[in-house]
């Protein structure tokens, strides 16, 4: 609740308050009731007797044959200050005498008339109560035998109420009084409670936010009460702690230094794949910052392979409480692939139980890619000389049959039809010296990146297929956003579209579709990148799921002794280099279903392209 108070000093003045307030609103209440009770008993005795003087001093008056007397009589009692009203009134209620100037109140109202039948042979005067505000007595006058009329007197009920408003003011007064007083010897007994209290939450404060200091302690004990015995524990409980920290500090700095200088990294999980501790070298080869791992599980930490293995190699010393050795661990991070030799081993706190285990991990990432790319260079390195052969047998031939064309076309007097042919063959022999130059060229760089428009692009390479899409009955659907552009390498990204459509021709030889798509949109990670999205989709005869996880292999090819393995891996390496993504989706033909592949290709927008790449270099 908001508005009740927090300290206790203030909740017991509070709560005191509010109980008072209670007490003297049931007693003030209790106190009206009786009060109104008795002024009510009063006032019907009053009114009785003063109806009954008035009857008595006008039946005197008639008996001494003096009516006029009546009037008199009723304006003496009419003169009492508990009197409002004095009324003499004939057998039919009519009114003779009316001690007010109210013309309006000359008659009798109904209420007052009903009471004549009832009080016409009464001996007594009756009190009646005409409304909630009027309070009325009346008794018949006689004048012998016979009904000389009624005598009526109406109370003044602001006369009755003077008595209950003196009580309850001197009651509103006393709880006024008393509410003070109690509120006041509440704050001083509260204080002896209140200040040790608040001594003792400074001190627990203190200890918790800086556990290491120790200069604000002992507290002083400045009340003989159970509040005292309660500071003299916790600075009995500060003192002990304070002791087993010393020793526990001496442990934790041998086993910090151990730790920390150790050329590998250290790690220690609990029985439910916690982390308990962890050193620098293991945060700095996970990328993850200590205070991030502690108590939290290998999955909530690491990718979802890497995380299984973990779990797997922590489970299996827990359950045999035995060290596994030299796992290798694979993954990849932004940095590029990463290979970990890890080992784990129980930790026992009792010769009964493996409370952990521990984990040691050395990072053999270097070790792995000097081989791999040992392994790459050499393939490389014969290609390179192949390729170069190759060009080399095939440019001799070309240009001796390129003079002998130039030849025939000079001095052989040729013409018309056999001209064109001539012609024609220089045209060909010409794209033949070209395609040798690209198969040297098969990964290149242009020296800057532009802003290129992506429709041109792709229609660049869509042209370049044209006639062979033609040849093997391959519908082409394009869908091109003409005001997308792209801050890119523009050579390379030619290089990714050709082998995208070049694989996807040769994966639908038998006819079938060609669908290349090209449109702004943002990164399917995260949402926030804004890029162009490329897709290029073919129905042709698709990937097995083993083909799809190795296509971005180098020298990996399916397609025997015309591939060379080459296209996309360095596809992939031209997308990592803008900072993009690939994805891809295949069914392979006899699964059941169309079959075909989807490439998805998201390249960022980002205009530091070229500053991120000389930084890089």
């Amino acid at each position: 609740m908001r508005w009740w108070p927090r300290s206790i000093r203030w909740q017991m003045i509070f709560g005191l308050a509010l109980l008072e307030v209670l007490s003297v609103g049931l007693f003030a209440l209790l106190l009206v009731n009786l009060q109104q009770r008795d002024i009510h008993r009063r006032a019907e005795h009053r009114l009785a007797h003063q109806a009954d003087s008035v009857v008595e001093q006008a039946e005197e008056a008639l008996r001494k044959q003096s009516p006029d007397w009546i009037a008199l009589s009723a304006h003496m009692m009419s003169q009492a200050p508990s009197v409002s009203r004095v009324r003499v009134t004939d057998p039919a209620g009519n009114t003779l005498y009316e001690s007010s100037d109210d013309q309006r109140a000359r008659s009798l109202d109904a209420a007052e008339l009903a009471q004549i039948p009832l009080v016409r042979n009464s001996t007594k005067a009756r009190v009646i109560t005409v409304d909630k505000d009027r309070w009325e007595s009346v008794k018949p006058i006689y004048s012998g035998a016979n009904l000389y009329g009624y005598a009526w007197i109406e109370s003044d009920r602001h006369w009755d109420t003077e008595e209950l408003d003196g009580v309850l003011r001197g009651t509103g007064i006393f709880a006024l009084i008393w509410i003070g007083a109690s509120a006041l010897l509440v704050l001083l007994i509260t204080r002896g409670i209140s200040l040790p209290l608040a001594l003792l939450h400074k001190g627990t404060r203190e200890l918790a936010s800086s556990p290491e200091s120790s200069g604000s302690f002992p507290l002083p004990i400045t009340t003989s009460n159970e509040i005292g015995d309660l500071i003299a524990a916790f600075n009995r409980m500060v003192a002990a702690v304070d002791e087993q920290r010393s020793g526990l500090r001496d442990t934790l700095s041998l086993l910090d230094s151990m730790l920390a200088y150790a050329p590998v990294g250290f790690a220690f999980y609990d029985r439910h794949a916690r982390t308990v501790r962890v050193n620098q070298i293991f945060a700095d080869l996970t990328g993850i910052p200590i205070s991030r791992q502690l108590g939290r599980t290998p999955e909530e930490l690491f990718p979802t392979e890497v995380a299984g293995q973990f779990h797997e190699a922590l489970q299996k010393v827990f359950i045999t409480e035995e060290p596994v050795s030299d796992l290798e661990f694979h993954g990849v991070t932004v940095p590029g692939p990463w290979t970990w030799l890890v080992s784990a081993y129980p930790v026992s706190t009792s010769p009964s139980q493996v409370r952990w285990a521990g984990v040691i991990i050395r990072d053999v990432s270097e070790r792995v890619r000097s081989e791999e790319a040992l392994r790459k260079t050499e393939k490389l390195a014969a290609t390179g000389r192949l390729a170069a052969s190759i060009a080399h047998e095939i440019n001799n031939p070309l240009e001796g049959l390129t003079n002998l064309l130039y030849l025939l076309r000079t001095f052989s007097g040729l013409s018309g039809p056999a001209l064109d042919y001539v012609h024609m063959a220089e045209h060909q022999t010409r794209r033949i010296a070209e395609i040798a130059q690209k198969t040297l060229r098969f990964y290149r760089q242009s020296t800057l990146p532009v802003r290129a428009r992506v429709g041109e692009l792709v229609d660049s390479i869509l042209d370049l297929y044209k006639t062979r899409m033609h040849t093997l009955n391959i519908a082409l659907e394009s869908e091109m956003d003409p005001e997308a552009t792209l801050f890119c390498y523009e050579g390379e990204i030619r290089q990714v579209l050709a082998n995208l459509v070049g694989n996807a021709i040769d994966a639908t030889a038998s006819g079938g579709r060609l669908i290349v798509r090209a449109r702004r949109s943002r990164c399917w990670t995260n949402g926030e990148a804004e890029g162009v999205r490329l897709t290029v989709a073919d129905t042709g005869s698709g990937m097995s799921p083993d083909v799809r996880s190795r296509i971005f292999e180098a020298f990996f090819t399916t397609k025997e002794a015309i591939g060379t393995g080459l296209g996309l891996w360095v596809s992939q390496e031209i997308i990592e280099k803008h900072r993009g993504l690939v994805s891809v989706r295949s069914r392979a033909a006899g699964n059941g279903g169309p079959s075909g592949t989807v490439f998805h290709l998201f390249l960022p927008d980002d205009e530091t392209l070229a500053s991120r790449q000389r930084s890089a270099g």
